[in-house]
């Protein structure tokens, strides 16, 4: 329970995968997934390195950790669309994010190398996006934990990662007065 009352660990609130997404709501997704590079650029321009390697919460990543972990996921998210539009119905391979969050690069690494990753991987993604067609947008693939999705659904959430990792640092900014 303390996870769905943990206002730090969901600023923004849980995804809500059952709702109807229509051509407006989708396009509000996909704006905010090709927005989403320069508005984290932005929120960390000035940070220091000490507040880089400041956890969002307690138990959470570092804001350097967040930051690289937006274009791992961005890329799986990414992938699982092209193989759910060229395969038929594929089972992804999920990974293990907490333990991508540990390796040397998402600790250490300088965040520009992780900024410029999402801002070319967006630059793709929302090409590709915005090229779907409505039987296209209800393509499915299987994740082996949640079940099988659509590319609209999929769509969604990942405008909603997005949201939500962008909060983890601009909140903590908020808090502590940066």
């Amino acid at each position: 329970m303390e996870e769905q009352s943990d206002p730090y660990k969901y600023p923004i609130g849980h995804y809500d995968v059952t709702q109807a997404i229509d051509a407006d709501k989708l396009g509000q997704f996909i704006l905010s997934i090709a927005n989403l590079p320069s508005r984290v650029r932005a929120a960390v321009k000035d940070m220091t390195k000490d507040q880089l390697d400041t956890p969002y919460r307690l138990g959470g990543w570092t804001v350097r950790q967040v930051i690289h972990h937006l274009p791992d996921s961005h890329m799986n998210g990414y992938l699982r669309q092209k193989f759910a539009l060229t395969e038929d119905r594929p089972t992804i391979k999920p990974y293990d994010e907490e333990a991508w969050a540990e390796l040397h690069d998402a600790k250490f690494s300088a965040p520009e190398v992780s900024l410029d990753l999402l801002e070319a991987l967006h630059q793709r993604w929302v090409l590709l996006m915005l090229s779907l067609t409505p039987e296209q947008l209800d393509r499915t693939f299987i994740h082996p934990v949640n079940g099988e999705q659509t590319i609209r659904q999929h769509i969604g959430l990942y405008a909603w990662h997005g949201e939500h990792h962008l909060a983890h640092i601009t909140e903590l900014k908020k808090r502590r007065g940066w």
